[in-house]
């Protein structure tokens, strides 16, 4: 008996039914089709990588992180390599010469970080995710918020903020008790920014629910690995649809809740008279709503990178490169624009300074406290720099605080082992050849800096902590372009400033007053968690003694 008999059996046309079949197996070799046809771009440009699976890529390598699986993947497929992350090709660049070039010589290529399908606003109107034009326009007015003149305004502000931090260590190290370190300095820093950003107290600290604190966490507990975050990465089509059918209910509240708060301070300080409004990183924004000065959009890379980065680091951007006053002919073509913002770049900006600076910076003194709680030889360097210190100066202020040497190459030693932002990405705006390799328009570039930080060649022993990489001598010997904490040319991070203020303020202080002990619940190795930013899976536990007494340790 064959088929057609059977279907006749059943009361079906043969007909019908063989043009349905048709019909769906021509709809599966389409979906098929659409499923891989993005998988062969990074095999035509020469880049290895992983075998993609249909629709996701090689989205499943990063399940556990991106920190651990940029080096599996670089050691086994090279220093220029790839994947895919859903239907998108992603480059891995790994070589500093080459990020010399992608990041200052030819940044004209590589103008905007990755585009985020997901995110929504206020994000999209923060200088994180702006691109071209808008993005210099906002850079440029930003900027001067962390000039050397505004962060020594700020320092009475985070001293205010420092006295809450040091009242509550002090009564851990009374109790004697371990406890989260971590979580202390993610208080203390949305306390930092809430008042030198916006004016307004926030005392996270003593209520350590408090909304801020609490909305903040939210943000960095995204991850691709959610059933609807699958669908996006193999039908990016259907981000917009879906995103306005489906709820999120945890980031419309987060987002709510920031917005609400920002829109009432701006508020508030429209209702002041001018001589009462305080001169702060939101009052600079709100200034520059109606007005008429013009902004060059190309020369403030150059003059604000130098402002920036002096202290710090020693790349430029190209017209730094090639002298003072040198512009190419691509930064000639473009005009002057006004400085002006508008309230919704404003909130995006109020948001996005918010949550980064409350993360990155609560890590950063949450590690450099985990290595030298495991590393007393190195806590006792610093306890005698700042003994010394004050004996010298009485108090710390931004210039002073810069004397500190010893205190610098840990931070900078934590930052290498630990770099909050271990990962960014740029997108390749243009075919182009970069130090021979052709790298294809929409590709976006994914720069490892973690991997970087840990590269043998340029790091020997690079799993031990090791301050003294970071002397002078050691600093100019080396590629600039593997140690990247902070990014590097005219998207680098525009808060570096502050950060660095901020943690060594904090630090400072601290050590003056107390020894930080490992204890029995210090995790070593620490567990990390590498899904947005780089920190502690499980929080960091540590003892905190006075000074003068070591007696009162428990274990």
């Amino acid at each position: 008996m064959d088929v057609a008999t059977v279907l006749k059996m059943f009361g079906v046309d043969a007909s019908g039914f063989s043009i349905s079949l048709g019909l769906f197996l021509l709809f599966l070799a389409l979906l098929y089709w659409y499923s891989i046809y993005p998988f062969s771009v990074l095999q035509q440009c020469g880049i290895r990588h992983p075998k993609p699976a249909p629709f996701f890529g090689n989205l499943m390598l990063f399940r556990h992180g991106f920190f651990d699986a940029h080096k599996d993947l670089i050691n086994q497929y090279g220093r220029v390599c790839g994947y895919y992350l859903g239907r998108r090709p992603v480059v891995v660049v790994a070589d500093p010469d080459m990020l010399r070039q992608i990041m200052v010589k030819e940044f004209h290529k590589f103008p905007n970080r990755m585009k985020l399908r997901v995110a929504t606003k206020p994000m999209t109107d923060s200088v994180l995710m702006l691109r071209n034009e808008q993005w210099k326009r906002v850079r440029s007015i930003l900027t001067p918020s962390f000039s050397a003149a505004k962060m020594k305004e700020m320092v009475p502000l985070i001293n205010t903020a420092t006295e809450t931090l040091l009242s509550n260590l002090q009564a851990y190290a009374v109790s004697g008790e371990s406890f989260d370190i971590h979580r202390c300095f993610g208080c203390f820093t949305m306390d930092v920014i809430a008042s030198v950003a916006f004016g307004t107290q926030v005392d996270s600290q003593n209520d350590p629910d408090d909304p801020f604190v609490r909305h903040a966490s939210k943000f960095f507990s995204f991850t691709f690995f959610r059933p609807i975050m699958f669908v996006f990465m193999a039908f990016p089509a259907l981000i917009g649809p879906l995103s306005a059918l489906i709820p999120n209910k945890s980031r419309d509240e987060m987002n709510s809740f920031f917005v609400s708060c920002i829109r009432k301070i701006i508020k508030q300080r429209d209702e002041l008279p001018p001589n009462q409004r305080r001169r702060d990183f939101l009052q600079l924004m709100l200034d520059v709503r109606s007005s008429k000065e013009c902004v060059s959009l190309e020369h403030f890379d150059v003059v604000n990178y130098a402002d920036e980065q002096a202290d710090a680091w020693p790349q430029a951007t190209e017209e730094a490169a090639n002298g003072p006053g040198h512009h190419s002919a691509e930064s000639l073509r473009h005009p002057q624009q006004k400085r002006v913002m508008t309230e919704d770049e404003i909130v995006g900006q109020a948001f996005i300074f918010l949550l980064a600076g409350y993360e990155t910076s609560s890590n950063t003194l949450a590690f450099v406290c985990y290595l030298l709680a495991i590393h007393p030889d190195c806590q006792e360097k610093v306890q005698r720099e700042v003994d010394d210190f004050y004996t010298r100066h009485g108090s710390a202020d931004y210039s002073n605080v810069q004397e500190l040497k010893y205190l610098d190459m840990v931070v900078c030693e934590a930052l290498r082992l630990y770099p909050p932002g271990f990962r960014f990405a740029r997108d390749v705006e243009q075919d182009c050849v970069v130090n021979g390799q052709f790298l294809p328009k929409g590709a976006t570039l994914d720069i490892p800096a973690g991997f970087l930080h840990y590269d043998a060649q340029y790091w020997p022993e690079p799993e031990k902590f090791i301050p003294e990489r970071f002397t002078p001598e050691a600093k100019a010997s080396r590629h600039p372009f593997v140690y990247l904490p902070f990014g590097a040319g005219p998207r680098s991070c525009v808060g570096m400033r502050l950060a660095q203020l901020e943690i060594k303020m904090a630090l400072v202080n601290i050590f003056k007053r107390f020894n930080v002990v490992a204890s029995e619940d210090t995790k070593v190795p620490l567990e990390l968690k590498s899904s947005s930013t780089l920190g502690p899976k499980n929080g960091i536990f540590v003892q905190i003694t006075t000074r003068d007494n070591l007696d009162n340790v428990s274990w």
